[in-house]
């Protein structure tokens, strides 16, 4: 049975001038994926929230999901995030 084919959230943490972070967004823009960024610089609540979760305070990171159940890419890896992506997407179809 097949339920909705949403795509996945994608929530992308970054800062302006990283070019990792340029590189990640550039990558999901370029291949049709909406995502939500949230721009770390002058706000260290935000790294806080990293550091929290995942025990880190750099970006990027790249969160992919839907409701409650999130899987984070913590490197710029352009290969692991199209796993990622593509899982989340399959788990969805499923």
């Amino acid at each position: 049975m097949t339920t909705s084919q949403a795509e996945p959230k994608i929530v992308v943490w970054s800062k302006t001038g990283c070019h990792f972070c340029q590189e990640i967004k550039t990558y999901l823009e370029t291949n049709g994926h909406t995502y939500t960024n949230l721009e770390v610089a002058g706000h260290d609540e935000l790294r806080d929230i990293l550091d929290a979760k995942y025990g880190i305070r750099h970006v990027p990171v790249v969160e992919v999901g839907q409701g409650a159940t999130y899987t984070a890419l913590l490197e710029p890896d352009l290969e692991k995030l199209q796993h990622l992506l593509n899982s989340a997407q399959t788990a969805q179809s499923v």
